[in-house]
């Protein structure tokens, strides 16, 4: 399984910004999908996940009612629609897969990591 992360960029707070992460292969419908971030000196954190069975979702507070996780089975894709960007945002962004068919916000329990992409949130 390969993921590939795309869509980071420079913004301006408030600004909205859509990243995406294809899932290469042809198993995307069997895999959770998540995001995380990790901001300069600190440990990479949870943001959402879609689970695969009903395409449920979970966020981490901090993103809730900003942040938008979704996901095209058509495409392999899985998206992170975030709205309201705020300085504190400002982190690279990973997609992450796991086949457990449990979400967790630990990072050990995610399989499969992308590259990530940067996410600059100015002020």
């Amino acid at each position: 399984v390969q993921l590939q992360a795309s869509g980071g960029g420079l913004v301006q707070a408030g600004d909205s910004l859509r990243l995406s992460c294809a899932h290469s292969g042809r198993t995307f419908v069997s895999y959770d999908m998540g995001w995380f971030r990790q901001a300069p000196g600190q440990e990479r954190k949870f943001v959402a996940a879609i689970r695969r069975s009903d395409g449920s979702t979970n966020y981490a507070d901090s993103v809730k009612g900003r942040f938008t996780i979704s996901r095209d089975t058509a495409k392999n894709t899985v998206y992170l629609q975030m709205n309201s960007l705020k300085p504190e945002d400002t982190a690279v962004y990973y997609c992450a897969a796991n086949y457990r068919n449990y979400i967790s916000a630990t990072t050990t329990l995610w399989d499969y990591w992308g590259q990530g992409t940067l996410v600059t949130v100015s002020s």
